[in-house]
């Protein structure tokens, strides 16, 4: 249970590290500018890159050595543990 935690948890902590940057970056820039979307379009590729890594990488290595089940599971718990994260998230919108 503990890699699919550090899967999730990984996630979790990429999307609140680009908030962080992207909320400090936002006093910093000056107004619109055509870079600006180019940046944003950039950083959602490079996101489903990582989330793509985070989520199917090890998943694809064991059903690719024929544990089929055992993949299957770990997907699901690193969905249902970076879902929890989500639901934290939500939970503190509501709380600040």
């Amino acid at each position: 249970m503990k890699k699919p935690f550090l899967y999730a948890l990984g996630a979790a902590l990429y999307i609140v590290i680009i908030v962080f940057v992207i909320n400090s970056l936002t006093s910093i820039l000056p107004g619109k500018t055509i870079i600006i979307p180019m940046v944003l379009l950039g950083l959602f590729v490079l996101s489903a890159l990582v989330m793509g890594f985070l989520f199917l990488y090890e998943p694809l290595q064991l059903y690719l050595e024929n544990h089929k089940k055992e993949a299957l599971s770990f997907f699901a718990k690193v969905v249902g543990i970076f879902a929890c994260f989500v639901a934290l998230f939500i939970i503190l919108l509501f709380l600040l």
